[in-house]
């Protein structure tokens, strides 16, 4: 079989399967509410966490800096990609983490890319939550390092893998999402670090979901737990609470210069262009300055998981804006999805094999960007739709 009938049958399965993905084409900025097919809908879809990805300041910052520094580097960043900007930024991310040093890469899941191989490889042993983002996975692929998996959040399961290997000689990384995605559930960095420290281990968290969420001014995870200076390595993005695009790790600066010296991505990909630059700093300015966008992310967040609660529905344990509505069957979920589609709600179907069979749901994503009525009329057609469907 050749690779055009290669490509053609899996194509085939993927929509026998009921697992083909359709992508919609977005036609506004990316808000409360987005235009689909000339119709606009209620926005629960994005990672918009505090509604900069159309802020005026943002945008404003993007477009001056193409004035000044053009649009592309052109380059990797140790030849000729890096800017005054490039610093300016890693400067300002260090500086809002709390950490020492920063650096930047493409995406964060480039990000995990580069910097599991570069802290572990051949022969040493990762530990990792079992639902750990689909980089951490991939990344830990690439180190070639023994991978241990753990049960979900479960401390006692880590201790007594780690205590397995307690006599090993070789590098020991822990590593897990701050906050899961699907599930919204935070991870228990505090029993984590402990554990570390007793089996002398490195920590490593991607904070995807929780910095612009957790934390004083959305620091993060390690600043929801206090735990500034005792976790090795945090993984973020710039493409949720921020708005942008981009990834960066923040740590001691030894650790900043290993990436920077040994991290692929780092020295074989061109460095961010100068308009995502430019509105990565402009946002994590905003957010140093005030914490007002997080707490109206909060307010919205607590008034929607106390209506949608209230109507019977199963949000499982989530603990952030992130709230999954579980309905479990496959075919439900997508049905659900369709109802609310067409009566103006978009908020997607997370179905297998992004969840695990007999796990699907709607995932409903809160943002500071939504109004009151905007959550009202959401949570009145979810509650229509579930009557419709006898889920309630």
């Amino acid at each position: 079989m050749n690779l055009k009938d290669t490509a053609k049958e899996k194509i085939r399965l993927l929509k026998k399967n009921n697992t083909y993905i359709q992508c919609v084409s977005i036609q506004s900025p990316i808000g409360a509410k987005i235009k689909i097919d000339g119709k606009y809908y209620l926005n629960f879809c994005s990672n918009n966490y505090l509604g900069l990805a159309n802020h005026p300041l943002v945008k404003k910052a993007s477009i001056d800096a193409i004035s000044k520094f053009g649009i592309g580097p052109a380059a990797v960043r140790t030849i000729s990609g890096t800017t005054l900007l490039h610093i300016k930024l890693e400067k300002d991310i260090a500086k809002f983490k709390r950490t020492q040093d920063a650096v930047t890469f493409q995406s964060g899941y480039v990000a995990n890319l580069a910097t599991i191989p570069a802290v572990v490889g051949e022969n040493d042993l990762i530990f990792s939550d079992e639902l750990n983002h689909a980089s951490i996975i991939d990344g830990c692929r690439l180190s070639r390092a023994n991978v241990i998996r753990y049960s979900h959040a479960n401390t006692k399961d880590l201790d007594r893998k780690l205590n397995k290997y307690k006599s090993s000689k070789v590098k020991k990384l822990i590593v897990t999402d701050g906050v899961f995605s699907m599930d919204g559930d935070i991870a228990p960095l505090p029993d984590i670090v402990t554990k570390a420290k007793k089996y002398n281990a490195i920590t490593m968290v991607d904070d995807a979901h929780g910095e612009g969420v957790l934390g004083k001014n959305g620091r993060g995870i390690v600043d929801h737990f206090n735990l500034h200076g005792k976790v090795d390595i945090e993984v973020g993005t710039m493409s949720k609470a921020f708005g942008v695009v981009g990834g960066y790790v923040a740590a001691d600066k030894a650790v900043i210069e290993m990436l920077r010296q040994s991290a692929r991505p780092f020295l074989f990909s061109s460095a961010m262009t100068i308009p995502d630059v430019a509105a990565c700093i402009k946002a994590v300015e905003i957010l140093s300055r005030s914490d007002i966008l997080v707490k109206v992310l909060w307010k919205n967040t607590k008034y929607f998981k106390e209506r949608i609660k209230s109507f019977g529905f199963d949000i499982g344990n989530s603990a952030t804006p992130i709230v999954p509505i579980m309905l479990k069957d496959e075919t439900l979920t997508k049905q659900f999805s369709r109802l609310l589609y067409e009566n103006g709600v978009f908020a997607k179907a997370i179905t297998y094999p992004t969840v695990a069979k007999g796990r699907a749901r709607i995932r409903i994503m809160i943002s500071a960007s939504q109004q009151k009525n905007d959550l009202d009329n959401a949570l009145e057609t979810i509650r229509k739709v579930g009557n419709i469907l006898k889920v309630l």
